[in-house]
């Protein structure tokens, strides 16, 4: 018996490729149990090979628990301390009393028993063994075949009995996968579950593009091409930004490749994701008209506070800046950090004639000032009091129309006006838009005045958490709020993808 065990522990080992100390465990286990089941007691057994000569022996054992541990059961396999110690015997809480017993012979119902539990334990330790290789490559592409699929996705096989899954929403929408066909992803991550660790795989994550567009353009490992971003709408659309930190050298022309060579083995991957290279740029402004491509940029607004771009485009390029669904122009801003806002460029200046003109009645009122010199200040790029009072004195002095005297005046009156706001807790009035708004009432209306929130605008630009800093307020109510406030612009966004589909149709 010795003999055959060291000659079925050598041949599993060897078969499988684990380490001959797991079968030696398992057959350990599967004697135990073939144990127990000739004793016919709900015993502990503990069954020791010596890993040189194949000799074994059994124990019945019993564990050692606190008098006052509530996991007392059976006194089959448990003792307790204070018996342990009447009895003579000195070991410590947790600890095993063991008594050697009858071994049983590793014959054919002890092989029986022990197969299942070889096998269980052999795809444990392959498993772990795959992880092992594979847990250094996470974020990384790999390359396995289609061995099937299911309900959960796609199973890679990679090879050396190491499998990978990609689950349906990892996998690209409409790609037809047959069983055989060779597949790249992105290691996504190593994921633990009841079967044991599984490997996961990404074809939609951003970094599968960025992995892939390393693979094809050797400028980048070189360090002469950077990727600074990415955005994809997986098996349609993505963008890509890139730099180049060599001069001279065109980061465009390098990523397409000769004739598109490059960028169309990136796509025909991608199942035909269409797939544009952008220039990224420092200056934001550049970087987001480069983005917005294949639509032209009229012009644009800055708000840099809240981080969000006013695009004007020409009437007729609109459906194509927008993007069928609006894809274009979410993809863009996911690739910029902003929020971008497009519109006709008729829309863009009387956009931006409102807001010169509400600046300008808001400096002439708060500053005592003609509207000449409150149309100087909203044409020179000042939009608010705390710019007035606290931009640099030699910034104001670049001016042409203005003196030392006026700007000292001007600063001077800026202040004492966000003073007098302060005080008074905002102290503006509420529009007739606000007043009017659904679910509005005239005092709510005037506590979000006093907080500088007048129209249905300024509440539709707020967040959950800056409205609920106003006592009396609430989540939910908060949220109601903004979202009737945003109504108009939900109607305005679909009135202009109905233009579009209009468009797209004729």
């Amino acid at each position: 018996m010795s003999k055959e065990i060291l000659y079925v522990v050598d041949a599993m080992s060897n078969e499988k490729n684990v380490d001959p100390s797991v079968i030696f465990e398992a057959i350990e286990i599967a004697l135990a149990t073939a144990t127990r089941k000739r004793y016919g007691m709900e015993m502990d057994v503990r069954v020791s090979i010596n890993r040189e000569t194949g000799d074994y022996s059994s124990f019945r054992r019993w564990e050692i628990l606190d008098d006052e541990d509530p996991e007392f059961e059976s006194p089959e396999n448990q003792i307790l301390h204070s018996y342990a110690q009447a009895k003579g015997i000195d070991l410590e809480v947790g600890e095993f009393i063991e008594e050697p017993i009858e071994s049983i012979e590793f014959g054919r119902i002890a092989a029986q028993t022990a197969k299942q539990v070889i096998v269980q334990k052999v795809r444990q330790a392959e498993r772990e063994r795959v992880v092992e290789n594979f847990k250094d490559r996470v974020g990384q592409l790999i390359l396995g075949t289609v061995k099937r699929t299911d309900r959960r996705g796609v199973v890679l096989d990679l090879g050396e009995n190491a499998e990978a899954l990609i689950p349906r929403d990892q996998m690209i929408p409409r790609e037809n996968v047959r069983v055989g066909d060779r597949m790249r992803g992105l290691l996504k991550e190593i994921r633990e579950d009841a079967r044991g660790p599984q490997m996961i795989v990404s074809r939609t994550a951003n970094e599968f593009l960025i992995e892939l567009i390393k693979l094809e353009v050797p400028e980048i490992s070189q360090e002469m091409i950077e990727i600074r971003g990415c955005a994809r709408d997986p098996g349609s659309r993505s963008k890509i930004a890139v730099h180049a930190l060599f001069p001279n050298l065109d980061p465009i022309g390098a990523c397409v490749g000769m004739r598109g060579s490059r960028i169309q083995t990136v796509t025909n991957e991608l199942n035909n994701e269409r797939v544009d290279i952008i220039t990224w740029d420092e200056d934001v402004a550049r970087f987001i008209i480069q983005a917005m491509q294949p639509a032209e940029v009229l012009s644009i607004v800055v708000d840099e506070d809240k981080k969000s771009m006013d695009i004007g485009v020409a009437e007729e390029k609109l459906p194509q800046a927008i993007g069928k669904g609006g894809q274009n122009v979410r993809l863009a801003s996911e690739l910029t950090g902003w929020t971008l806002n497009v519109m006709s460029e008729n829309e863009a200046e009387e956009k931006s004639a409102k807001e010169s003109q509400h600046s300008i009645t808001l400096f002439s009122e708060q500053l005592d000032v003609d509207a000449e010199v409150a149309s100087i200040l909203v044409e020179e790029g000042f939009t608010s009091l705390d710019e007035v009072a606290y931009v640099p004195v030699e910034e104001f002095l670049k001016i042409e129309d203005f003196d030392e005297e006026i700007v000292t005046e001007l600063r001077s009156r800026a202040r004492n006006a966000l003073l007098t706001l302060a005080i008074s807790g905002g102290g503006g009035k509420p529009a007739q838009d606000l007043l009017e708004m659904k679910g509005m009432n005239t005092a709510l209306a005037n506590m979000l005045a006093s907080h500088t929130i007048c129209t249905m605008e300024d509440l539709a630009e707020q967040s959950v958490d800056e409205l609920t800093e106003i006592e009396g307020i609430d989540d939910d109510l908060a949220a109601k709020l903004i979202m009737t406030a945003r109504e108009p612009w939900f109607a305005e966004d679909t009135k202009k993808q109905e233009n579009a589909d209009t468009s797209s149709n004729a």
